[in-house]
């Protein structure tokens, strides 16, 4: 596949995954480097959805370490279990906050991030990354971009 998306102008969500989906799929098969997938993932979510920020930290000893990603500059490592990237680490599970100013702990990169989906990346039943994704406006993230993303990183080969 050429480096080039074609993006639904649709407003449906789901059309927009649908059509995004393999797509990605296709850039990052046959590429064993994860660093590169990870970038072409992020950007390409950026690119479809415009999202405030999306990218990956990567588990490195008891700390996620910023990885890919695009948007504003962020924070450049995450204790376990702290914030929601670390909650969703230690708890093994996608978390949903659709205000972050309400999660308990939250860490704000940016003042700007208004709601956020982190999605855990396992490899041999162990968390190895996250997918964090913010967006500038309250109650963005929901069902059917935990179904889809976590289809988008499960192609990821740690």
């Amino acid at each position: 596949m050429s480096e080039e998306l074609k993006i639904t102008h649709s407003e449906n969500k789901e059309e927009k995954y649908i059509a995004l989906y393999p797509q990605i799929c296709s850039l990052i098969e046959g590429e064993k480097d994860i660093i590169a997938n990870m970038a072409n993932i992020s950007a390409a979510l950026k690119e479809t959805f415009n999202f405030f920020w999306v990218g990956f930290y990567l588990v490195k000893g008891t700390q996620l370490v910023l990885g890919p990603f695009q948007g504003p500059v962020a924070c450049t490592r995450i204790a376990y279990g702290k914030g929601v990237c670390g909650t969703a680490w230690e708890e093994n599970k996608t978390i949903i906050v659709p205000d972050v100013n309400n999660f308990p702990g939250h860490i704000a990169c940016s003042s700007l991030s208004q709601s956020e989906i982190v999605i855990p990346i396992v490899s041999n039943n162990h968390v190895v990354a996250v997918l964090d994704v913010d967006s500038e406006s309250l109650n963005c993230f929901d069902e059917i971009d935990q179904k889809y993303l976590t289809l988008i990183v499960e192609q990821l080969n740690f």
